[in-house]
């Protein structure tokens, strides 16, 4: 029994020997800005997470349109009944979500995640999830004009974080987990891999880094496989008659990019000016006054409401009426700026479809009326007016041309969107100085977004990848520390003071007498999770000393870090 007990005690303190070693090897290998396959790994188990809870959210939303039967197809013939008053069942519910959750976690969105990935790693609170999945919910089941992708980017991207923070990944790690999650959030709701993808990279973190790309690529292909599980591989507009358009045309093509951008331009300017007046009124006369306007809309307009699609599909109906499509844009675009404009939580790039696809047609139509051979290309029109908004209102060009041809799957339309949207985007930024709308929601927010260059390089590298591992930690005594530093060998000596604060100990030369003394100075410490910025922030305002890293609590030091070491860093372009 003796020998027995023995063995099982050397084996359980082997393997808490073990799992502390992976734990911090795993660390090791996350804090460094380099392609690895244990990030890859993890990406991929918290992109099933992310996927889990968007195909929730989707499931849950295609139950209740189908409790109240107010599926987008199906709203134009209910506008006689009670269900006509849906905005504004869905504002009270919306406010009531909103009154019973914290309001220290009331920020939600696409703007509000650019925030927190920019400046806190992706870290979001998980008490903000809850409001953002019952609030946007209930705004997509009442027919706001309101996309799906805005709550599935928040939930995707709480998700992966706060499974992040839980496994306690290094902040450098916890952005890209975050990023992928996200990734997985889009693919999982559109069944576009590769539009999610450069969605993140464009706009989200917008820079490119080679050991991002495997973990948020994982994290898309999983989110599709999800949604072709459980939805079928469905490509929501490949029902749009494309057809190729000859070179001839593309001189109208051009001015029809021209009328693109000043049109994106004007939309972006009115929905930045209804957000910037109602940004101070209390959330109940917001979300009223919004479900107001959104049901005089309906009771006119209905094919006005819910996030684009039908509008898109009077668009490509056959033989449509100018004079209709012009009163659906008008109506369109009056339901999105006071649904998003006045805070209804959700996307704006669904209903940026329903625009552009209604004004594409428009053109379309009036182009016919001069040139009766373009009469067949109004499906293609479509699709380029969808291409250019989006591009043009969000400064994601790239990120709409990929997203419309996975959701067409027709590459025809590439080369035709390319040429629109160049004009369209040209004019909107140049004559009309337009800027992305998630940037400017975020200045009229008071939230910031920008970062030195510096700093945003030093965020991409965990302390642990940097630091010292060789040190010697005594108690004070001061009889001791001379020889214990004459015994270090290069090593680093931290003294624990009476205090329980750490110092450093060092030798350093008089010149008066060419002596040496021995010297100390207190050091602050940071945990093992942390970046290379947050020592630079420490460090930088004296130029000079050391901060020592510990893990899990401060009487665990692993490491120390001194800003000799981090300026070597620096010069050496790796940062």
């Amino acid at each position: 029994m003796y020998w027995k007990a023995l063995v099982l005690y050397r084996l359980k303190k082997n393997r808490a020997k073990w799992q502390i070693y992976l734990k911090s090897d795993l660390k090791d290998t996350l804090s460094q800005a380099k392609i690895s396959l244990q990030l890859s790994i993890l990406a991929l188990l918290f992109a099933l997470m992310a996927s889990a809870v968007i195909i929730l959210f989707r499931l849950l939303l295609l139950w209740i349109n189908t409790f109240t039967e107010t599926s987008e197809l199906d709203f134009t013939e209910i506008v006689d009944d009670w269900r006509v008053l849906l905005p504004l069942i869905g504002s009270v519910l919306i406010w009531f979500v909103a009154r019973i959750s914290s309001k220290r976690y009331k920020r939600m969105g696409i703007a509000y995640v650019l925030h927190r990935v920019k400046l806190h790693y992706g870290k979001l609170p998980l008490q903000s999830a809850p409001s953002q999945f019952f609030q946007a919910l209930f705004a997509l089941a009442t027919n706001f004009s309101v996309g799906r992708e805005g709550p599935v980017i928040h939930l995707g991207a709480v998700t992966a974080s706060v499974l992040a923070e839980k496994f306690k990944l290094p902040d450098n790690s916890v952005r890209i987990m975050c990023a992928s999650g996200i990734a997985a959030g889009i693919a999982a709701t559109f069944n576009t891999p590769l539009a999610a993808v450069i969605f993140v990279f464009e706009v989200v973190l917008r820079e490119y880094k080679v050991h991002y790309f495997f973990p948020i690529i994982i994290a898309a292909i999983c989110g599709t496989v999800t949604n072709q599980l459980v939805f079928g591989n469905i490509h929501e507009y490949d029902q749009i008659g494309i057809t190729h358009i000859p070179f001839t045309q593309y001189p109208i093509l051009a001015i029809c990019g021209l009328i693109l951008g000043c049109i994106a331009a004007l939309f972006n300017s009115s929905l930045l000016k209804v957000t910037q007046t109602g940004q101070n009124w209390p959330l109940i006369y917001r979300v009223l006054l919004a479900g107001i306007i959104t049901t005089i809309v309906g009771i006119f307009l209905p094919e006005a409401l819910g996030s684009g699609d039908l509008a898109i599909d009077q668009a490509i109906s056959d033989h449509p009426s100018i004079l209709f499509l012009s009163a659906l844009l008008i109506g369109k675009i009056i339901a999105t700026i006071a649904a998003i404009g006045l805070g209804i939580p959700g996307g704006i790039i669904g209903p940026l479809f329903g625009i552009g696809a209604l004004i594409g047609a428009i053109l379309a139509l009036f182009s016919a009326l001069l040139f009766p051979s373009i009469a067949p290309y109004i499906g293609l029109y479509t699709i380029i007016g969808m291409t250019a908004i989006m591009g043009v209102c969000l400064s994601a060009p790239l990120a709409a041309l990929v997203a419309l041809l996975e959701m067409t799957n027709d590459p025809s339309i590439i080369l035709p969107a390319m040429f629109v949207s160049i004009p369209a985007f040209l004019v909107a930024h140049q004559a009309f100085n337009t800027q992305s709308l998630f940037l400017k929601q975020l200045d009229i927010m008071g939230l910031d977004y920008r970062v030195s260059a510096v700093e945003q390089a030093l965020q991409k590298i965990g302390v642990r990848a940097l630091m010292d591992k060789r040190m010697v930690i005594v108690t004070d005594n001061d009889e001791l520390l001379l020889e214990v530093l004459k015994r270090a060998e290069g090593r680093s000596v931290l003294v624990r003071n009476a205090q329980g604060q750490m110092e450093m100990l060092q030798l350093e030369m008089q010149l008066a007498d060419e002596e040496s003394a021995l010297t100390r100075h207190p050091i602050e410490g940071l945990p093992d999770t942390a970046t290379l910025n947050e020592v630079y922030a420490i460090l930088s305002k004296e130029r000079r000393g050391e901060v020592y890293i510990y893990q899990e609590h401060k009487e665990k030091i692993v490491g120390v870090i001194g800003w000799g070491a981090l300026q070597k860093e620096i010069r050496s372009g790796q940062v």
